[in-house]
C-alpha cells in the first residue's frame, strides 16, 4: 500500500511539474508577445531541418539564421546581427585600432566611394585613389549590403586579403590587398596657414576621441588660435559618449542631446561650460552622420557654431551594441535622439546655416576655404 501511495505521489509530482513547466514556459513566451503557434511555427520548422534536410544542419548555424532573419525583419538598415568576425572588428574600430587597408569611404545613392587613401597603409600600396567606386567585397555586390557591413567586410585581420572590385573611369578591375593593422587617430589638428585660425578634423567618434579633441584644442591654443574649424565631413559617427566628451567642450552650459526609447523615456547629455572660447564653423556634408550630427545639431541649435556644407546623412537613431554567446553580436536601434530644441533630424539630416556644394571639378576645398572665409570675417563671438 506504501509503495503504491509512493508511486502515486512521484507520478503526481511528475505531472504537476510537467504543468508547471508548461505554464512557465508559456508565461515566459507571451512575456516576449510569441503565442503557442508562433513557437511551434519556430521550432517545428528548426526540428524539421534537422530531422529532414538532405545534409545534417548544424544547430548553431540554424540559431544564427533565426537571429539574423529576426533582426532583417526589422527593416532597419542600423539593426545588424553580427558574426563573430564582423563583431570583433566592430570592437577593434572602436578603439581606434583595427586591421584594414586604410580608406575612407562615403555611401550615396546606393554607391560607395573612396574619400581618401590614408599614406602608407596597404590601400596607398595597391594603388587605390580617392574617388574610385567599389563595386564588390570579396565578391559581393556592395548594392546587397548595408552600409556598415561594407566597411566590416573590408576590415579584417592582419595579414589575410581582401579582393575588392574597383570602377575607375569607366572601367572595372580587381585588387587584391593584404590587410595590416591601421592605426588612426580619430582627431588631427593644424592652425590654419597665415592664420589664427584652428582646424580640427574628426574622423570618426571612437573611445579615445574626447581625450584627442582636448589636446589638440589645448596644443592650438597654445599656438594663438582665435578662432575654430571643425570638420565633421565624411564622419560616420561612433560613440555617443565620445561625441558628448567633444561637446562639453564646446557647447555652452546646457543640452547636449535628449535620446528618447520607444516608451518615452529620456536621457539627456549635458554640457556645463560656462561659455565657448571661439567662434566655430562646423563643416558638414551628406556623409555626415548620427554622432556627428548630434555634435553639429548641438552647436547649431545653441549658437555656438556657424554650420556649412551640405545636408547631412539623417541618421537620427541610437544604437545599443549586445555581445553575444558565441563571440557574435548584435547591434540594436533603441531609441531616437533630439537635439537641444527638440528637433528630430531622422531621414531628413542637419541643414547648414550656409550651403557650400562641392564639385568635380573643384581645385581647392571650397567648403574649406569659405568656413575661413567667414572666420575672417567674423572674428569675434
Amino acid at each position: 500500500m506504501n509503495r503504491k501511495k509512493l508511486i502515486s505521489i512521484v507520478l503526481l509530482s511528475a505531472f504537476l511539474g510537467s504543468v508547471l513547466t508548461v505554464f512557465v514556459a508559456g508565461a515566459f513566451l507571451r512575456s516576449m508577445g510569441l503565442y503557442a503557434d508562433d513557437a511551434l511555427r519556430l521550432f517545428g520548422v528548426m526540428k524539421f531541418i534537422q530531422a529532414r534536410y538532405v545534409n545534417a544542419p548544424d544547430a548553431t548555424a540554424l540559431v544564427d539564421g533565426a537571429i539574423d532573419g529576426m533582426v532583417a525583419s526589422l527593416d532597419d538598415p542600423h539593426s545588424i546581427y553580427m558574426p563573430p568576425a564582423m563583431f570583433k572588428e566592430l570592437r577593434q574600430h572602436t578603439e581606434g585600432s583595427f586591421g584594414g587597408i586604410g580608406v575612407t569611404m562615403g555611401f550615396k545613392d546606393n554607391n560607395v566611394k573612396i574619400i581618401s587613401v590614408l599614406e602608407g597603409t596597404p590601400g596607398e600600396a595597391a594603388g587605390l585613389r580617392a574617388g574610385d567606386e567599389i563595386l564588390a567585397v570579396d565578391g559581393t555586390p556592395t548594392s546587397e549590403l548595408q552600409n556598415e557591413e561594407v566597411a566590416l567586410r573590408i576590415r579584417g585581420e592582419a595579414g589575410t586579403q581582401v579582393v575588392l572590385r574597383i570602377l575607375r573611369d569607366g572601367a572595372e578591375q580587381e585588387y587584391t590587398i593584404t590587410r595590416d593593422i591601421i592605426q588612426v587617430a580619430s582627431v588631427r589638428g593644424v592652425l590654419v596657414e597665415g592664420t589664427t585660425i584652428g582646424y580640427i578634423r574628426i574622423g570618426s567618434f571612437a573611445e579615445h576621441t574626447g581625450e584627442e579633441f582636448a589636446a589638440e584644442m589645448n596644443r592650438l591654443a597654445g599656438e594663438g588660435m582665435t578662432a575654430l574649424i571643425i570638420d565633421l565631413r565624411e564622419n560616420p559617427g561612433g560613440l555617443i559618449t565620445s561625441c558628448a566628451a567633444v561637446a562639453e567642450q564646446v557647447v555652452p552650459e546646457g543640452r547636449i542631446v535628449s535620446v528618447i526609447d520607444r516608451d518615452g523615456d529620456e536621457e539627456v547629455y549635458y554640457s556645463s561650460l560656462d561659455e565657448r572660447k571661439y567662434p566655430i564653423v562646423v563643416l558638414i556634408d551628406e556623409n555626415s552622420a548620427s554622432a556627428s550630427e548630434i555634435l553639429a545639431g548641438a552647436l547649431q541649435d545653441t549658437g555656438a557654431g556657424t554650420i556649412i556644407g551640405t545636408t547631412s546623412y539623417g541618421k537620427g537613431s541610437v544604437q545599443a551594441v549586445l555581445p553575444l554567446f558565441h563571440e557574435d553580436g548584435l547591434k540594436l536601434t533603441i531609441a531616437k535622439y533630439l537635439t537641444p530644441n527638440g528637433r528630430s533630424i531622422d531621414g531628413t539630416g542637419i541643414t547648414p546655416d550656409i550651403t557650400v556644394e562641392r564639385s568635380p571639378s573643384d581645385t581647392t576645398d571650397v567648403q574649406f576655404e569659405a568656413a575661413k572665409q567667414y572666420l575672417i570675417e567674423h572674428p569675434s563671438l
